[in-house]
């Protein structure tokens, strides 16, 4: 029993991991652009087959890793700069119906390119088996995305508050207006907020792939969490998101052990005791 309590709280905190990246990518774009991105989802499900597109491709799985959510960045940086930034100042009723239009139309490509059928992507041979940590023996990818995701966090930590596109960001976050007064291409720090955004997506979906597997609505699955992340988090709050993130995974692989038939259900249970007991979120700054 304890082996399979510290599986599962692996597993859990795996799946934190990767709601946290793709919880601080909708935060950030929720946070400057003032949007809901709807089509967030679809940005997680294109990064996971463009990954298994070019793994297959070029036979190198660490490149499929690396290019696809840059690919994924191309599709954000398209989205923003074509079709989000003529609605700014539009009703956001426009704005949600747009992105959720985006959303279904990228869905569709998906399954007129790949098929309705859902594929897997198998880790390579230096990621497959198990790891034996001394106490328990688990899956050597579940174990390297874990450390990958956490140093990925570190490095997006470090982006945010080290380097000056990164307080421009945050300071978008906290004040937007500020951020014209400072004579700054508003513009610019739009379109790069939406494409660091739907990398992180992109990344999150190319990685949870080999666990997870593809399906064509992959993106719309992932969606509702992606919103139950920015909400426990609090709005604008990006550590706040990532603890959120992991969290709400710790919670799910919890749930697996004690509670199967609810894992998906303790998800919106934290959101819906968020909004009750603290609206503002855990980590709100506004």
């Amino acid at each position: 029993m304890t082996f399979l309590i510290i599986s599962q709280i692996l597993n859990g905190l795996g799946l934190g991991m990767l709601y946290a990246l793709v919880g601080v990518g909708l935060t950030l774009i929720l946070g400057v652009l003032n949007i809901p991105n709807f089509a967030h989802g679809v940005l997680y499900a294109l990064g996971a087959y463009l990954a298994f597109t070019i793994a297959n491709v070029t036979g190198s799985f660490y490149f499929a890793m690396f290019l696809s959510p840059l690919l994924v960045v191309l599709v954000g940086f398209l989205l923003e700069s074509q079709g989000v930034r003529r609605l700014y100042h539009a009703h956001h009723d426009y704005q949600l119906l747009f992105l959720f239009a985006c959303a279904l139309i990228i869905q569709e490509i998906i399954i007129i390119i790949w098929g309705p059928i859902g594929f897997s992507l198998l880790a390579p041979p230096s990621l497959s088996g198990a790891v034996d940590l001394g106490f328990l023996i688990y899956p050597k990818y579940r174990l390297v995305l874990i450390c990958f995701a956490f140093f990925m966090i570190v490095c997006l930590y470090l982006f945010l508050t080290k380097t000056n596109l990164g307080a421009i960001l945050r300071a978008g976050i906290e004040n937007r207006d500020m951020v014209k007064v400072l004579g700054i291409n508003v513009n610019v720090v739009f379109l790069y907020t939406f494409g660091l955004g739907a990398y992180l997506a992109g990344l999150a979906g190319a990685l949870s792939a080999p666990i997870m597997g593809l399906t064509p609505s992959m993106g719309l699955d992932i969606l509702p969490i992606c919103f139950v992340v920015v909400v426990v988090a609090g709005l604008g709050s990006i550590p706040g998101a990532i603890i959120a993130g992991i969290l709400i995974g710790l919670s799910q692989g919890a749930a697996t052990i004690w509670f199967p038939e609810a894992t998906n259900v303790v998800i919106y249970v934290m959101m819906g005791l968020t909004i009750i007991f603290r609206p503002q979120g855990l980590f709100g700054v506004r």
